[in-house]
């Protein structure tokens, strides 16, 4: 398969080679037995593709891609440390979600938005559970399974989580399909949007059946604010009369509707 060239970090992921699996358990191994720089170095090279392909799942979010990939490497990296060979584990399947909990990290601690301390430090422990268990099981946990690993309420967690979530546009695409896209508002219903728009035509028309005294006022009144002792002032007449004829125009409204 032919790749478009990109530099990334300084790297031209065009040229990055996709390693089989054979090739890391055999590495790993070596890594394991001699601590050896090359090997390692051999074994960060050999997953590069896998480190962009996570990346790629991030990119979008005003982060530079550049810094991204250096945190997903770093990821990998811990994942060649940390992987159990004794486990029968693809090591893509164990790494994976070690890269994009190192991403999620990255950008959680940088979020504009605060987070509680130990909101983050819940979210923290869930997502480190989470890698731990997708890891065990080969899937992903259940936030069930996730509560009963570290001991936590299923609700707490869930709280925890989607405080460091990033906040999701309105215009954000959903789908697309032949330049016809669909966007998150779109898929936002409002129930009562017709009862509201019946309800703000019939205003009008009730407004519209008012004397231009009895609009000058409520415009006065609930429009600038104004005192009615004030609106007295303004238009020449008693404060009672401006009682009375507000009072008066509301009911008129009120009868139209």
């Amino acid at each position: 398969m032919a790749y478009h060239k990109v530099v990334i970090a300084g790297i031209n992921t065009a040229e990055l080679k996709v390693m089989r699996e054979e090739e890391k358990m055999a590495l790993l191994r070596e890594y394991k037995e001699t601590g050896s720089k090359a090997v390692r170095d051999k074994l960060i090279q050999g997953n590069l593709r896998l480190v962009l392909s996570v990346v790629q799942r991030f990119a979008g979010r005003g982060e530079d891609v550049d810094d991204l990939f250096q945190i997903g490497v770093v990821g990998l990296m811990k994942a060649i440390n940390n992987f159990d060979l004794s486990k029968e584990v693809r090591f893509s399947t164990y790494c994976v979600p070690m890269i994009s909990g190192e991403l999620r990290r990255h950008l959680r601690d940088y979020n504009q938005i605060k987070v509680s301390r130990s909101l983050r430090d819940l979210a923290y422990k869930a997502i480190q559970a989470k890698d731990v268990l997708t890891a065990r099981l080969q899937r992903e946990p259940t936030m069930d399974e996730i509560a009963q690993e570290i001991g936590e309420k299923r609700s707490d967690i869930v709280i925890a989580l989607e405080s460091i979530s990033d906040p999701v546009s309105l215009y954000e695409p959903v789908y697309s399909d032949a330049g016809d896209t669909l966007y998150v508002m779109d898929q936002i219903s409002d129930r009562d949007s017709a009862d509201s728009w019946i309800a703000e035509f019939s205003m009008r028309d009730a407004m519209k059946a008012l004397e231009d005294r009895e609009k000058n006022i409520l415009y006065l009144r609930f429009l600038c604010g104004r005192t009615q002792m004030e609106v007295a002032k303004e238009i020449g007449i008693s404060q009672a009369q401006v009682s009375r004829l507000e009072k008066g125009a509301i009911a008129k409204i009120k009868e139209a509707i």
